[in-house]
C-alpha cells in the first residue's frame, strides 16, 4: 500500500516534549499559572490500563491489551464475562499493540518487531492450547497481511519480502501449521494485492517511473492496466478495498476534482458511481458489512470527524452512536452476523472509552460502557481543544487546533484571557495530518502551564490534493513559513509572547524543530527534535528498502539525489548545513534501531553542535525504532524533556526522579543541560529489553 506518513511518529510510539529560550529584555514576564492539580506522568504517559478493544468474528471472545508485569499483552475473555480474562500472549520487552483476530475458531494474529526495527513477524496464538507461532520466521522480512476472510478461516494471505528486500512476495499461510505456499512472485514491482473472499486477485497497484501509479486488473496469470493515476494524484487517490465476492472495487479518488470522493467501480465493465464526496476535506475511513464487504458508511474529517451513511443500512446505528456525547465515535470491531460492535467514545478532554453495542432483536440500540482506556484520568483537571481556521501570508487556510491551560481560560470559552508560553508541536509525516481528539501530549503540556498549537500547514494530507501538492518542493520553504505564520498569529491574539515559544515535533516534526532553529534562529526559543532527519541526502540514502515503490514520490516531491540540481536542493534544505546557526537550546530523542531516520541523522547534528561549542542534549535509546514504544522509555525522555521546558519557558515540572528507572536512556552529551538529569544518571543503569 502505498504510505503517506512516511516520517511520522505513530500515536502508540511517539514521545514528544519540548522548550529553551531566554527572556528577552523588556519583554513581559508569563503571568504565574493558577495552581490547577499536577496530573502524574505516569497517568498520561504510563500503560493504558486496556486498550484496542475487539469482539471475536464469532461473538465469543473479548479482547483487548493491557499490561503484564509492565508489558502490554493481549488478554481474552469470554464475551460475557470481562472479569475472566487471561493474558494470551507473553510478550517481556516491547509489548504487543497490533493484533487482530482471525476467521479461524480460536486463533488470533499479532504483529511484532524487534527493538523498533519495523521487521515486523506476524504470529499466531491458538486459544485451545495456548500456542504461539511465527508464520513469517524469516531474518530481515516484514509482513504485509493482504487478506482475511470468512469464506477461506483457515488461512490468510500474507506479503513477505525475505526473497528480494524491495518487493513482498505474496503467500498463502496456513494457520494451523504455518506452511505457506506461493501465490505470486513479485517481479512486477508490484506495491499493493487486493484479493477477493476466496483470495483470487482482482487487482493491483504498480508505482511508476515518473511517479504517477497503474491500478492494475488480473488478465488470466498476468497483469493489464485498468486505471491511470497520475503524480499529482497519487497521495489522494487509493484503493479502498473489494467486495467479498469480487464485483465491486472501492476507490478513494481525486481526479478530476481536488477532494478524494469514494466511487464504487464495477469490476468488469469499469462503471464508476459516486458514494460520498466533501468539498472540505477527502473522504477518509469506512464501515464495510462484515459479511459481504460492501460499504456502508464513511468519515471526512475537515475540523471534526463526521460519519456519513452510504444507504440506509446503518444510518440509525450511527446516530444511536452520535447520542453518546459531542465527542468522536468509531467502530473498532463487528461480528460477523454484525449482531454485536464495538465501539469507541472520545474528546479532547475524554480518553477513550469503550463501549458494546448490541443490534440483536430486542436489543437493538443498547450501548453497554465497558472499559476506560486510562481511568486514572478521571476527575483530572482536563482541558478543551479548539479547532481554527488560520491563515497563511499567501492566503492558504490552515485547519489548526489549539489547547489552552486552564489559567490562561478560566472561562472556558477557547479564548486567551492571558498570555502563557506556548509549544508549537508539529505533526510527522509530512504527508499525515492533525485532528481533534484526546492527546496525553496536549493534555501534559497544557497541565504544565502552556498553550499548545497544532497546524495543518501545507503538504498535510487529507485536505485535498492542492493543499498537500503545495508542499512539494517547500520543506523548509512554505511549509515552516506556515508554521512561523501561525505563531505569528498566537502572539497577535495574545495567546503568547514572542520570546515564549517552542517548537517540537517527532519525525518530520523533528526536522522541523531543527529547521526552526538554524533557518529562523530567532523564532523560537527552543526545540525539541524525536527522531527528525537532520541531512536530507542520507535521509533518502538510506530510506527501508522496501520502499522502493514510494520512492519517486519522495525524490519529486523533496529533492532527487540522482541529480545535480536535487543534490543542491538536499543540501541547502538540510539543517545540517546550517548547524552554526543554532543559538537555543536543543534537546533531542533517538532511537539506536530506527529505519526510517538513522540514528546517524542525530549524530550528524550533535557532532556538528559540538564542533561548534554549540550546548546540545542528545538522549539515545539502544532498544527503541521510530519512536518510543516502551512506556519506560517513552516516561523517561518525557520527564527529561519537561524539565528541560521548565528551565526554558518557565513552567510547571515534576522532578526526575525515579522516571528513568526501567528505560534504556542514555545521555551522551548534554545532561547539565536539563535540571535534574545528571543526578538521574548517576543512579541509572539502562535496561534494554527487545
Amino acid at each position: 500500500m502505498r504510505r503517506t506518513a512516511l516520517f511520522a511518529v505513530s500515536s502508540l510510539a511517539l514521545a514528544l516534549a519540548a522548550c529553551s529560550g531566554r527572556q528577552e529584555e523588556g519583554s513581559s514576564a508569563p503571568a504565574a499559572p493558577k495552581e490547577v492539580e499536577l496530573i502524574p506522568r505516569d497517568a498520561l504517559f504510563g500503560n493504558p490500563e486496556r486498550a484496542v478493544v475487539q469482539i471475536s468474528p464469532d461473538g465469543k471472545y473479548l479482547s483487548w491489551v493491557a499490561p503484564v508485569d509492565g508489558v502490554m499483552n493481549v488478554w481474552v475473555a469470554p464475551a460475557n464475562d470481562p472479569s475472566a480474562a487471561r493474558a494470551v500472549t507473553d510478550d517481556k520487552a516491547r509489548g504487543i499493540r497490533n493484533y487482530f483476530w482471525s476467521y479461524r475458531p480460536d486463533t488470533l494474529l499479532y504483529l511484532r518487531d524487534t527493538g523498533g526495527d519495523e521487521d515486523f513477524h506476524l504470529y499466531a496464538v491458538d486459544l485451545a492450547t495456548g500456542q504461539a507461532r511465527d508464520l513469517t520466521p524469516f531474518a530481515k522480512t516484514t509482513a504485509q497481511v493482504v487478506g482475511v476472510s470468512p469464506t477461506q478461516p483457515d488461512s490468510i494471505l500474507v506479503g513477505m519480502n525475505d526473497r528480494d528486500a524491495k518487493w513482498h512476495d505474496l503467500y498463502r499461510v496456513e494457520l494451523a501449521s504455518g506452511n505457506r505456499s506461493l501465490v505470486e512472485e513479485n517481479t512486477q514491482q508490484i506495491a499493493s494485492y487486493f484479493a477477493d473472499g476466496d483470495y483470487n486477485l482482482r487487482f493491483a497497484a504498480r508505482s511508476r517511473p515518473d511517479g504517477g501509479l497503474d491500478i492494475l486488473r488480473r488478465a488470466g496469470k498476468g497483469w493489464e492496466q485498468a486505471d491511470d493515476v497520475p503524480f499529482e494524484d497519487v497521495l489522494t487517490t487509493t484503493v479502498l478495498g473489494l467486495t467479498h465476492d469480487g464485483s465491486t472495487l472501492y476507490l478513494a479518488d481525486s481526479r478530476n476534482r481536488n477532494t478524494a470522493a469514494v466511487y464504487a467501480v464495477d469490476s468488469a465493465s469499469g462503471e464508476r458511481t459516486l458514494l460520498a464526496e466533501d468539498a472540505r476535506a477527502d473522504i477518509g475511513g469506512g464501515l464495510a458489512d462484515p459479511r459481504t464487504g460492501e460499504l456502508q458508511a464513511v468519515s471526512v474529517d475537515y475540523l471534526r470527524n463526521e460519519w456519513k451513511p452510504v444507504g440506509d443500512a446503518l444510518a440509525a446505528d450511527l446516530k444511536v452512536l452520535e447520542g453518546i456525547g459531542p465527542g468522536e465515535v468509531g467502530v473498532n470491531a463487528r461480528t460477523l452476523d454484525d449482531s454485536t460492535w464495538i465501539v469507541t467514545y472520545s474528546a479532547a478532554e475524554s480518553p477513550v472509552v469503550y463501549y458494546r453495542y448490541d443490534r440483536t432483536p430486542g436489543a437493538e440500540g443498547r450501548l453497554t460502557k465497558l472499559f476506560s482506556a486510562r481511568p486514572a484520568l478521571d476527575g483530572k483537571p482536563l482541558v478543551p481543544q479548539w479547532p481554527l481556521e488560520l491563515k497563511s501570508r499567501d492566503g492558504l487556510t490552515l485547519p489548526s487546533y489549539l489547547t489552552l491551560p486552564a489559567q490562561a481560560d478560566p472561562d472556558g470559552d477557547g479564548k486567551a484571557d492571558t498570555p502563557v508560553p506556548l509549544v508549537l508541536l508539529v505533526h510527522g509525516g509530512p504527508w499525515a495530518r492533525d485532528g481533534y481528539g484526546y492527546s496525553s501530549w496536549n493534555q501534559w503540556l497544557a497541565n504544565r502551564g502552556y498553550a499548545v498549537l497544532l497546524v495543518n500547514y501545507r503538504g498535510s494530507t487529507g485536505f485535498g490534493k492542492e493543499f498537500t501538492n503545495a508542499g512539494d518542493g517547500e520543506w523548509a520553504g512554505k511549509m515552516h513559513d506556515d508554521l512561523v505564520d501561525a505563531v505569528n498569529w498566537a502572539v497577535e491574539q495574545r495567546i503568547t509572547m514572542p520570546d515564549k515559544v517552542a517548537i517540537m515535533g517527532g519525525s518530520y516534526g523533528g526536522y522541523a524543530t531543527l529547521v526552526g532553529l538554524t533557518f529562523t534562529p530567532d523564532t523560537f526559543a527552543c526545540g525539541v527534535d524525536i527522531v527528525g532527519p537532520s541531512n536530507l541526502a542520507t535521509l533518502l540514502s538510506t530510506v527501508p528498502p522496501y520502499w522502493a515503490s514510494f520512492f519517486e514520490q519522495l525524490a519529486r516531491r523533496m529533492g532527487d539525489p540522482r541529480t545535480e540540481e536535487g543534490r543542491a536542493w538536499l543540501a541547502e534544505r538540510s539543517p545540517l548545513t546550517r548547524a552554526d546557526q543554532i543559538t537555543r537550546p536543543l534537546l533531542i530523542g533517538q532511537g539506536a534501531n530506527d529505519p526510517r531516520v538513522k540514528q546517524a541523522e542525530s549524530d550528524q547534528i550533535v557532532e556538528a553542535m559540538q564542533a561548534k561549542n554549540i550546548p546540545v542534549t542528545y538522549v539515545l535509546f539502544p532498544d527503541e525504532g521510530h519512536g518510543f514504544a516502551r512506556p519506560e522509555n517513552n516516561k523517561a525522555f518525557n520527564a527529561i524533556a519537561e524539565n528541560f521546558l521548565a528551565r526554558c519557558l518557565g513552567g510547571r515540572a515534576q522532578p526526575i526522579g525515579e522516571d528513568l528507572a526501567g528505560s534504556s536512556a542514555t545521555v551522551p552529551v548534554g545532561a547539565e543541560g536539563v535540571e535534574g538529569l545528571a543526578e538521574a544518571l548517576e543512579n541509572h543503569t539502562p535496561n534494554v529489553r527487545k
